[in-house]
C-alpha cells in the first residue's frame, strides 16, 4: 500500500483528500490496453471526462493541488493514463487562462467531459527549450490568418481535435513576435507528417501547416502575447509534471519494498541487508522531499502566488531528477527481473526518462532557479 499520509499535510484541504480518494477507488479498477496507444488515449480520455476527473482540467480557476493530486496518482498507477489527462489540461490551459467566454464556451465543455482531445503545439524542430526562436508564422489577411511551418514532438498529434498552437506574428524580435492561437484539427493545409516512435510510447507526431487559414478571432489573449501565454500556462503545468514524477517514484518504492520484504538470499529476506536498507532509505528520502517540493509549489500557486516560476522549476528539476534514480536503486534491487519486458519497474524505467526534457530540459530548469535567485537577491528578497 503506498503512504498517503503526506495527504495530512498543511498544504491540503478536505476537498483534496476527497478527490485523491474517489480517484484512487477509480484507479482501483482501472485497466489500460497498450497494444494500441491512440485507441488507449482516446478511450482514458473518454472516461476520466465522464467520472468527472477532466472537471479540473479548465474553467475559471486552475487548481494546481487538484491537477498535481490526480496526476501523481495516476502515474502511480498507469504512465499512459497520467498522460492523457496532463494533456487535456496542457492542451486548454491557454484557453482556461486566456481565452475569452466565447473560447471558453465553445471548447472547455468539450474537452471536460472528454469528448475533444487537446495539445499543445509550442515545439518546432530547430527550437525546443528556446521558444522565441519559433519561425512558424502567422500572417494577417483581413479576418483571418494564415498559418505556415512545423511542429514537432506534439504530445496528442495526430489525434486532437484542438490544438494551443504558438506562431510568429512579427510585433516585435523574439519573443515579443509570437501570438497563441486555437487551432481545430482537420482544417486544409494541416497534415500529421510523421508519427514520432519513442520508448514509452504515446501519441506523438510532426504537424505541417501550409497556408492554414483560421479566423483572426481564433486567437488566445492580444497579438504579440504569445510568450506570455505559453509561460502562463508552463507556470501552472511544470508542477504537475513533478507530480506525475513523483507518482512513477512512489510506485517504484512500493514495488522495491514488496520485493526486498520477500525475496529470500541465504535464509533471509533482502531488506536484512544493510546494503539494501540504504537503498530504501535513500528512495524514501527522495520521494519525500519531492512531495514537499512539489506541493510547495503547487499551494503557493493556489494561495495567490502571481509566478511560482522558480518554485515550480525546484520541483520539476528536483522529482524528475529523483524519480529516476529512486526507479534505477528499484531496477537494481530487481536484479535480472527488472530489465524484463513486462515488469512494473522495466516499465517505470522507460516511462521515467522523458520528463527530464518535456516542459522544460533539466539543465534548463537550473538556468531558470539561478536567475530568479539571483533577481531576489538583488531585490532584496
Amino acid at each position: 500500500m503506498s503512504d498517503r499520509s503526506f495527504l495530512s499535510w498543511p498544504f491540503f484541504e478536505d476537498r483534496h483528500r476527497a478527490l485523491s480518494k474517489k480517484l484512487e477507488e477509480w484507479c482501483a479498477g482501472l485497466s489500460v490496453d497498450h497494444s494500441d496507444i491512440d485507441a488507449a488515449c482516446r478511450r482514458l480520455v473518454a472516461d476520466l471526462g465522464s467520472a468527472g476527473f477532466l472537471d479540473h482540467t479548465g474553467g475559471d480557476a486552475l487548481d494546481v493541488r487538484s491537477l498535481c493530486l490526480i496526476r501523481e496518482t495516476l502515474a502511480r498507477h498507469d504512465g499512459l493514463a497520467d498522460f492523457a489527462f496532463a494533456m487535456q489540461g496542457l492542451g486548454t490551459g491557454a484557453i482556461s487562462l486566456f481565452g475569452t467566454q466565447a473560447q471558453q464556451d465553445e471548447w472547455l465543455p468539450q474537452t471536460r467531459a472528454g469528448k475533444a482531445i487537446s495539445a499543445f503545439a509550442l515545439t518546432e524542430p530547430q527550437s525546443g527549450s528556446d521558444v522565441a526562436n519559433s519561425t512558424m508564422t502567422a500572417t494577417r489577411d483581413g479576418d483571418e490568418y494564415v498559418l505556415n511551418g512545423e511542429k514537432t514532438w506534439i504530445s496528442n498529434g495526430g489525434i486532437a481535435d484542438v490544438y494551443t498552437l504558438f506562431a510568429r506574428t512579427g510585433e516585435g524580435p523574439g519573443a515579443k513576435g509570437l501570438s497563441a492561437f486555437i487551432v481545430p484539427a482537420g482544417l486544409p493545409g494541416f497534415e500529421v507528417v510523421e508519427r514520432l516512435e519513442v520508448m514509452a510510447p504515446h501519441p506523438l507526431a510532426t504537424l505541417r501547416f501550409t497556408d492554414v487559414r483560421i479566423p483572426a478571432s481564433s486567437m488566445l489573449g492580444n497579438p504579440g502575447e504569445g510568450f506570455k501565454v505559453a509561460m502562463g500556462v508552463l507556470d501552472v503545468f511544470r508542477s504537475t509534471v513533478a507530480a506525475a514524477a513523483l507518482g512513477f517514484a512512489r510506485r517504484a518504492l512500493d514495488e522495491a519494498l514488496a520485493r526486498v520484504g520477500t525475496r529470500q538470499v541465504q535464509g533471509a529476506p533482502l531488506i536484512d541487508l544493510q546494503m539494501v536498507q540504504g537503498h530504501v532509505a535513500d528512495m524514501a528520502l527522495d520521494v519525500d522531499a519531492a512531495a514537499l517540493l512539489t506541493y510547495r509549489a503547487a499551494w503557493a500557486k493556489d494561495n495567490g502566488a502571481a509566478r511560482v516560476t522558480r518554485e515550480a522549476a525546484m520541483a520539476k528539476l528536483y522529482s524528475t531528477d529523483q524519480a529516476q534514480k529512486v526507479i534505477d536503486k528499484a531496477v537494481q534491487l530487481f536484479g535480472g527481473d527488472g530489465v524484463r519486458v513486462g515488469m512494473k519497474v522495466e516499465e517505470l524505467y522507460r516511462d521515467i526518462r522523458a520528463l527530464r526534457i518535456y516542459e522544460g530540459a533539466s539543465d534548463v530548469q537550473r538556468v531558470v532557479i539561478a536567475r530568479q535567485t539571483m533577481s531576489a537577491f538583488q531585490k532584496g528578497g
